[in-house]
């Protein structure tokens, strides 16, 4: 049972080599004026699905042997994924149709809170190249350009990375290394309603850039709670998505140490038969999130719409493990999220691991 935890407990970050490639770049690209035309559009597709892989990170958050990510359609011209650490680290990455500069281009608006603090960055595609062997797209910070911020997204067979670089805010003369996650495709079912409602992807514009940016010094911003000043596409303006508060109790004889970790695990496809782990599941884990013992609960916001199943792990050898002695919650606990909705859930730990 050791891989139920390991392909859960993680980390969001992303960058082996720098945003050097200029396959097309933005001074000999195809014209752009054409939506039909719009730079990197097969990103979009390619992305969909849940992907899972280690993480390299040279920040103060260090590296992760997994991190999930569930990407699916939105809208018909957009793609996203939410995900957690705990109740003060998050990202929600999201790829989408723009304009800007009179120029049609997918976009990358990657933010989401840092021990609390919030920052978003707004990419444009400008260097694309694909072949019958891979894809690659790069997507740079939109005034600065790549010296500030960019990210590379890379396709081979059923492997995808997404390697990332910043100058340190400002401080270095190039972008260099920040993260990198290498990832297998672990599941192709779970988006495919929303592939289905959307007739996904469709060259159609999300958001209208020209204006957005006007005076600004770099498409990154920054807060210290809620939504950062000038944010002009804020998580809470994405559509399609929907909220779900999960709990969880102990049963009759479980006391945890305050110590300790819970894991709250929300997947597509039900990880138990009877009271028999299955562990083939665990590639349909969608959304995660460490807390304390002692918590109610978590609110899991701006969540695809679907049906899942939901799962509370205690850790009380604290090894970060799965293993002999640990408390899980063995019921295949159901729901369903509606688009734009909300809905509530909660099991019970009730089970200890022989």
């Amino acid at each position: 049972m050791n891989r139920f935890l390991q392909l859960a407990i993680v980390l969001m970050a992303f960058s082996f080599f720098g945003c050097h490639k200029d396959n097309n770049n933005q001074n000999n690209a195809p014209d752009t004026s054409d939506i039909n035309n719009t730079y990197g559009y097969n990103v979009l597709n390619k992305l969909k699905g849940i992907w899972a892989g280690p993480v390299t990170s040279t920040t103060a958050i260090g590296s992760f042997s997994n991190w999930i990510v569930d990407f699916r359609a939105i809208s018909a011209n957009q793609v996203s994924a939410k995900n957690e650490l705990d109740s003060l680290n998050d990202i929600f990455m999201s790829f989408f149709i723009a304009k800007y500069n009179n120029q049609y281009r997918v976009a990358f608006r990657n933010g989401g809170s840092f021990t609390a603090l919030k920052r978003v960055s707004y990419l444009l595609a400008d260097s694309v190249s694909e072949t019958t062997s891979g894809s690659y797209y790069r997507f740079s910070e939109i005034i600065k350009g790549k010296n500030r911020a960019c990210s590379e997204v890379i396709f081979r067979a059923d492997s995808l990375y997404i390697r990332s670089y910043t100058n340190k805010y400002n401080t270095l003369g190039a972008a260099t290394l920040h993260m990198s996650w290498s990832a297998k495709l672990q599941d192709t079912i779970s988006c495919q309603a929303a592939t289905a409602d959307f007739s996904f992807p469709q060259k159609t514009l999300t958001k209208d850039f020209s204006n957005s940016f006007t005076g600004l010094s770099e498409t990154i911003f920054y807060g210290t709670s809620g939504i950062p000043a000038g944010d002009p596409y804020p998580e809470n303006a994405q559509p399609y998505l929907g909220k779900t508060t999960a709990s969880f109790s102990y049963a009759a004889g479980f006391t945890p140490d305050t110590t300790k970790k819970v894991l709250l695990i929300i997947t597509t496809q039900p990880l138990f038969n009877g009271a028999v782990f299955n562990a083939a599941n665990t590639k349909f884990i969608s959304r995660y999130v460490l807390l304390a013992p002692n918590s109610k609960g978590f609110v899991f916001n701006y969540m695809h719409p679907g049906t899942y199943y939901y799962y509370a792990f205690y850790d009380k050898d604290g090894n970060n493990t799965v293993s002999s002695g640990d408390w899980i919650s063995t019921a295949n606990t159901s729901f369903t999220l509606f688009p734009l909705g909300t809905t509530s859930t909660t099991t019970q730990i009730n089970f200890i691991v022989p």
